[in-house]
């Protein structure tokens, strides 16, 4: 008997002149179907499951992502800080420049300037062989304000033109530049400090024994060798009538929280100095409150909406998560603080519109920030202000464990549950495959057997006739 594939069974009869019949069991065609058919309805379900757990976690994730946009515009609101900037202005920015930060009180001061702060210059005699002119040997000592430096000059280094070389490159000059300047009556060599101020005045002195360097010293009582070009001088002014001196002309210790930049001397009766509540950007700081706000309502509302004209819903809808989360942020955002002149956002012109987002009458709002400042400042930063609140309530809600977290992580779980499922289906398929393949052989080789027994049979029976038939002859 020849046989085909294990997986098929075609029975043929032993005998070359007789056929067995042709029954052929597809065995791993129908083991496949009979798998498909079994797995089928559970695959569909745990598609159907995996499906919605994993629209719900990018629903979630859009969710949190969204709250922590709107919390970032807190920042600017929430504390109060945020409202302390102010702005200053110079009624004469020839005379003075200001700008104000922390600290600063909001006020008109009057500011005169009797002297700028400057740095001392010093230009020599000529000396009339030029920059190559040689101008003797010996040890400088050069002096600015408490800090000096030496420097020796031999036969090799003796010009003018090396006594500036070396006063430049000295690795512990203090801020004396020199400068080789050339005249029709020969070179004058320039020093200048770059330290401003009264103390930071310019010393030369020969330290050796000799004199060969006498022509390039100035000190108190020795200025014959030098014309001063600018003295050596602290800035003078006063701040509402009280005298300061500064070695700068950048003074930020004088009136607490103003920078103050000198540039000129007062004339008459002086400039005035402006510091106001920086109303600007604290305007743009609610602007910006409301736009995220109105930004995360329009996230929020998609994911719980409803299209009855498509039956397609969001998919948070009727999620207690979301509402919740609604549900707190717009109690705060109706919060009333009575200890203020300016209790609730409406009395400051901010209002709750029909689709849920919010809309500030500008007008009203710049009322309440020049009006009463510090009302609008606590109805934000207060302890118990709009923007604290909430950024309390999202700092709880977006924390690790917090209820954004948490659903987050449920879901995860659930997840890699379904996974798990998808994972013991396979194997649970693959050994129904292997048991049905092993049975659908089994009977195959059944029928095989029994198709030969039945070739046998009818050969036999049709034999019987002519076996009698020779007998009765």
């Amino acid at each position: 008997m020849a046989t085909s594939d294990p997986s098929t069974v075609s029975v043929a009869a032993s005998s070359a002149s007789s056929g067995a019949g042709g029954s052929v069991i597809n065995v791993s065609g129908l083991v496949s179907q009979l798998v498909a058919a079994t797995r089928a309805p559970q695959d569909a379900q745990i598609a159907s499951q995996t499906s919605t757990v994993t629209t719900r976690i990018s629903a979630v994730g859009t969710l949190k992502s969204a709250l922590s946009v709107f919390q970032a515009s807190l920042a600017s609101l929430s504390t109060s800080s945020a409202f302390a900037a102010d702005t200053a202005s110079s009624s004469d920015p020839a005379v003075f420049q200001a700008s104000a930060a922390s600290g600063s009180v909001p006020g008109n001061y009057a500011i005169t300037v009797t002297a700028l702060a400057s740095a001392q210059q010093l230009l020599s005699g000529p000396f009339v062989g030029g920059s190559t002119a040689a101008v003797g040997t010996g040890t400088l000592n050069l002096q600015l304000g408490s800090n000096s430096f030496n420097l020796t000059f031999d036969a090799t280094n003796n010009t003018v033109a090396d006594v500036a070389a070396a006063i430049n490159s000295a690795t512990d000059n203090p801020g004396i530049t020199a400068t080789v300047i050339q005249g029709t009556d020969g070179a004058h060599l320039l020093l200048s400090s770059n330290q401003p101020g009264a103390l930071n005045s310019i010393q030369v002195t020969e330290t050796d024994v000799g004199g060969g360097l006498a022509a390039l010293t100035y000190a108190a009582g020795n200025t014959g060798n030098y014309t001063q070009n600018a003295a050596a001088q602290d800035a003078a002014f006063s701040v509402a009538g009280v005298a300061y001196t500064s070695t700068s002309n950048t003074v930020n210790d004088a009136l607490s929280g103003v920078s103050l930049t000198l540039t000129g001397l007062s004339t008459g009766a002086g400039a005035t100095l402006s510091v106001a509540n920086d109303t600007t950007t604290v305007s743009a700081n609610i602007q910006n409150f409301i736009s995220a706000y109105n930004t995360l309502q329009s996230t929020v509302a998609s994911l719980g909406s409803y299209d009855a004209a498509s039956s397609t819903a969001g998919p948070m809808l009727g999620d207690p998560l979301l509402t919740g989360v609604q549900t707190q942020i717009r109690h705060v955002l109706q919060t009333v603080d009575g200890s203020s002149a300016y209790s609730t956002l409406a009395s400051i012109g901010i209002t709750t519109q029909k689709d849920g987002t919010l809309a500030a009458d500008s007008s009203k709002l710049q009322t309440a920030l020049t009006g009463n400042f510090s009302s609008v400042s606590k109805l934000f930063s207060g302890a118990s202000g709009v923007a604290t609140q909430l950024d309390k309530l999202l700092s709880q809600q977006l924390a690790s464990g917090g209820t954004i977290d948490s659903r987050a992580q449920t879901l995860v779980k659930q997840n890699k549950a379904l996974s798990a499922q998808t994972n013991a289906l396979n194997k649970q398929m693959d050994a129904l495959t292997s048991n049905l393949t092993q049975q659908y052989s089994a009977l195959n080789v059944l029928l095989s057997t029994l198709q030969t027994t039945s070739a046998y049979l009818t050969q036999a029976i049709n034999s019987l006739p002519l076996v009698q038939g020779k007998a009765n002859g």
